[in-house]
C-alpha cells in the first residue's frame, strides 16, 4: 500500500453544477472539463465566464467608487498648480515598491514636482515614522501621498499635521478601530467604501488613483501593477485579473526597460512570461532591495529609461537575491538544529515536542526571518515563529506562519499581555516582545493550538478542484486550460484526481532513480506522468494495478513531438481498495490450495494470482487469514494445507477484520471525496 502524504480534499460537486457546466460548454464551445473547472470556481453562467476568460479594461470599475477618491484627486491636482513639492512614501517590500514606481511614472508624465522616500527596513521599520516626517519638514514637503502604508499611522499623521504637512493615503491593510485624520484615504477595505473588489494590492491603489488622475485606465504600467499584485499574494480575480493578464502581455511583447533587465539578470525568457515566473523569479529580486540593502535601488530599476543603469540595478539585485538566498539557508539550518534539540529535550522530559515552533537567536536577520518560517512549516507542518533577538536590548522581532485551522492573529490577541506589539491576519503575522516572555510565549501558543485543531488539522490538506479520467487529458483539453491563466492566488493551477486509474507501466528516472515516470490508461491511448522524488515508490507499484493520484495537466514538448502529460502531488494505492474479496474468491483460493496439499512458498502468491485473477496483494492477504485460521500452514519455506480443517468462519481472523474495516474506510473517504 502506498498512503497519501495529505488529506485530498475534492470540492464538492452537484447535479446542478453539471447542469451548468454542459450549458457552459455549449455556449462558450470548450471541453467539458474546462466547463467543470469554470463552473467549481464560481462562474457559472456565461456572462460571468465570459468576463472571467476574456475580460478587458471595459471591466475596470470606476475609481470614484472608492472612498475618499475624490477628496484625494482635488488635494494632489492642487499642490500641482500650487508648485508644492509631492513626497511619495511607500514600504520596501514588493507591493510598496511597485506602487511606489507606478506613482514616479505618474507624476512624472503629469509634470508634477515631487520624490519618493521608502523608510529602512532594519533601521527605520515598517511604515511612517516621525524621524521621516520631521526631514519632510525641513525639506519642505506640503504633501505626502503614502502607497501601500498609512492606514494605521494615527499618531504620525497628527504629527505631520502639525508640521503642516498634509498627508493622503492609499492603503489596501485592514483598517484598525481608529483611523487618521487624514485628507484623504483610499482603501477599498475601510468602513463605508461600497467599492466592488476588496481585493487589491497597494499598487491596485495606487493604479486606480492613476486612472482618477489620468482620466483613463493607464495600462503602460500594468506590468508594474502584475508585480506587486502577484508578489503580494492578492487574489487573481476580478480587476486584479485584468492587470496581471495586461501585464503579462505588456512584458512579453513591449517590456520596459526594467524589466528587461531584470528577466536578463534572472534568466528569464520574457517571450514565455508567466504569473509563475514573476512570483518566483522577478519578486524576490525585487524584495531582496528592502531586506537585505534599502528597497531604493529596486525603485531605480524599474523606474529608470537607461538600460544600462538598468542592467547594473538588475545585476546588483540579483545578486543580493542570492545572498539572501544564503542567509536563509544559513538560517534554516540553525533554526531545524534548534527544534531538534527542543524536540529531544522533550523526549527526555517525558513530554511531547511543542505543539507550535517558536525559535529565537541573536544575529537572524529580521528581513528573511518570513522566509525561514515558511520553510520550517513546509517541512514540519505546524505553526511557526521565527524571532530575531536584539543581544542588547533583549527585544525579539518576529514573523510567524500557520497551518490551515490556527488563526495567528486570534492566537496573538490571546497572547496581548506578553507581546509589546503585533498584527497580521490568519495565515501570517508579525510581533516584538522581550526575551524573557519567549517561554511563557511558547507554552501559551502550544496550549492554544492543542485546544483549537483536531487530529485531522495536522495533517496538511491538498484542494482538488476536480475528479475526472483519463481519457480527458487530452492536448485540446490541456490546452483550453490556458485560457484559464493568469493562475496564482485565488486561482490556482487546476488540481485533478484520477481515481482507480489503470497504471501501464512504471519506470525510475533521473540521477540515482530519484523519480517516478508512469503511463496511465490502457490500450493505445496512454497519459504519461512524472512523480518528483517519487523514484522510491517504483517497486511498490505493479502493471495493471488501479491507483489514485492527483497532479496538474501540462504539455511535454520533445524532440518536436507534444504529448499530454501529469506532474504528479501525491499518490494512493491500496489494492483492496476497488474490491474487497468476498467469501467466493476465498473459497476459490482455498480450494486451490487444498488441490496442491503441499508446496514450496516461492512464486505461488503468482501462481494463484494467474489462476484466479486476483490480485498479488489479495492473495497474499488470504494466505494470511489462511494461516491465521489454521487452515494451512507455512514453514521452511512450504506451504501445508491442512487436511481436516475446524469449521471457522472468516470474521474469526483479526487480518481479515483489520483488512475489510480498512476497505470500509477508503470506500467512506473516496464517497465523502465525491459528494
Amino acid at each position: 500500500m502506498i498512503q497519501r502524504k495529505t488529506r485530498w480534499a475534492v470540492a464538492p460537486w452537484s447535479k446542478d453544477d453539471e447542469d451548468k457546466s454542459k450549458q457552459l460548454a455549449l455556449h462558450l464551445k470548450v471541453s467539458p472539463l474546462v466547463a467543470r473547472l469554470l463552473v467549481q470556481r464560481g462562474f457559472g453562467d456565461a456572462e460571468s465566464a465570459e468576463r472571467f476568460l476574456r475580460g478587458g479594461q471595459e471591466h475596470f470599475h470606476d475609481p470614484y467608487l472608492l472612498l475618499g477618491m475624490k477628496e484625494a484627486v482635488e488635494r494632489i491636482q492642487r499642490a500641482a498648480v500650487n508648485k508644492e513639492k509631492i513626497r511619495i512614501y511607500g514600504d520596501y517590500d514588493a507591493d510598496g515598491v511597485s506602487s511606489t514606481s507606478l506613482l514616479v511614472h505618474l507624476f512624472r508624465t503629469l509634470d508634477y514636482h515631487f520624490d519618493y522616500y521608502i523608510p529602512h527596513r532594519a533601521l527605520e521599520g515598517y511604515g511612517l515614522n516621525k524621524k521621516a516626517i520631521e526631514l519632510a519638514a525641513e525639506e519642505g514637503i506640503r504633501l505626502i501621498v503614502t502607497v501601500d502604508t498609512g492606514i494605521s499611522a494615527v499618531q504620525e499623521i497628527e504629527y505631520a499635521k502639525e508640521l503642516g504637512i498634509d498627508v493622503v493615503v492609499t492603503d489596501h491593510h485592514e483598517p484598525p478601530e481608529q483611523i487618521p485624520s487624514a485628507c484623504a484615504i483610499v482603501n477599498p477595505k475601510q468602513a463605508g467604501c461600497t467599492y466592488p473588489f476588496k481585493g487589491l494590492a497597494g499598487v491596485g491603489v495606487a493604479f486606480k488613483l492613476a486612472q482618477a488622475l489620468l482620466e483613463r485606465p493607464p495600462l503602460e504600467w500594468a506590468d508594474i501593477v502584475s508585480l506587486g499584485t502577484i508578489a503580494d499574494l492578492m487574489p487573481l480575480k476580478d480587476e486584479n485579473r485584468i492587470f496581471v493578464r495586461y501585464g503579462l502581455e505588456r512584458m512579453r511583447n513591449h517590456a520596459s526597460t526594467g524589466f528587461r533587465a531584470l528577466a536578463e539578470a534572472g534568466g528569464i525568457e520574457l517571450e514565455n512570461l508567466t504569473a509563475s515566473n514573476i512570483a518566483f523569479g522577478m519578486a524576490p529580486r525585487v524584495n531582496a532591495a528592502g531586506r537585505l540593502d534599502h528597497a531604493k535601488r529596486a525603485v531605480e530599476l524599474l523606474t529608470t529609461e537607461d538600460y544600462d543603469n538598468a542592467i547594473l540595478a538588475a545585476i546588483g539585485l540579483d545578486s543580493l537575491n542570492k545572498e539572501r538566498q544564503r542567509v536563509v539557508e544559513s538560517i534554516v539550518k540553525e533554526a531545524e538544529q534548534q527544534w531538534k534539540n527542543k524536540c529531544e529535550s522533550a523526549e527526555q522530559a517525558g513530554q511531547p515536542s511543542p505543539a507550535v515552533i517558536v525559535l529565537a537567536a541573536e544575529g537572524w536577520n529580521v528581513g528573511v526571518i518570513g522566509i525561514v518560517a515558511s520553510k520550517l512549516l513546509e517541512r514540519n507542518y505546524k505553526p511557526v515563529i521565527i524571532l530575531g533577538i536584539d543581544a542588547q536590548s533583549g527585544m525579539c522581532k518576529g514573523s510567524a506562519r500557520s497551518i490551515e485551522g490556527f488563526d495567528l492573529h486570534a492566537a496573538l490577541t490571546a497572547c496581548d499581555e506578553l507581546l509589546d506589539h503585533y498584527g497580521g491576519h490568519q495565515a501570517a503575522a508579525g510581533m516584538s516582545l522581550h526575551r524573557d516572555r519567549l517561554p511563557a510565549f511558547e507554552e501559551r501558543l502550544s496550549a492554544l493550538a492543542l485546544e483549537w485543531l483536531s487530529a485531522d488539522d495536522w495533517v496538511p490538506k491538498t484542494a482538488v478542484d476536480l475528479v475526472c479520467s483519463v481519457d480527458e487529458a487530452t492536448l485540446e483539453t490541456i490546452n483550453e486550460l490556458s485560457q484559464l491563466e493568469p493562475f496564482g492566488m485565488g486561482n490556482p493551477s487546476p488540481r485533478l484526481m484520477f481515481q482507480q486509474a489503470v497504471l501501464a507501466d512504471r519506470r525510475s528516472i533521473g540521477k540515482e532513480s530519484k523519480h517516478l515516470k508512469l503511463s496511465l490508461g490502457s490500450g493505445r491511448k496512454l497519459l504519461d506522468g512524472i512523480a518528483f522524488n517519487m523514484g522510491m515508490l517504483t517497486d511498490q507499484l505493479k502493471p495493471g494495478s488501479k491507483i489514485d493520484i492527483i497532479g496538474e495537466l501540462s504539455v511535454n514538448e520533445w524532440n518536436g513531438q507534444r504529448k499530454p502529460q501529469l506532474q504528479l502531488h501525491d499518490i494512493h494505492f491500496d489494492p483492496l481498495a476497488s474490491e474487497f474479496p468476498g467469501r467466493e474468491h476465498f473459497g476459490k483460493v482455498y480450494q486451490q490450495l487444498k488441490l496442491l496439499g503441499e508446496a514450496p512458498l516461492e512464486g505461488i502468491c503468482t501462481r494463484l494470482s494467474k489462476q484466479t485473477g486476483l490480485s498479488l496483494e489479495t492473495v497474499e492477504l488470504m494466505l494470511d487469514v489462511f494461516e491465521e485460521l489454521q487452515f494451512i500452514e507455512r514453514s521452511n519455506g512450504m506451504m501445508i494445507a491442512a487436511a481436516s480443517p475446524q469449521k471457522r468462519d472468516l470474521a474469526a481472523s483479526a487480518r481479515y477484520i483489520e483488512a475489510k474495516q480498512q476497505f470500509e474506510a477508503s470506500q467512506l473517504s473516496v464517497a465523502s471525496a465525491k459528494s
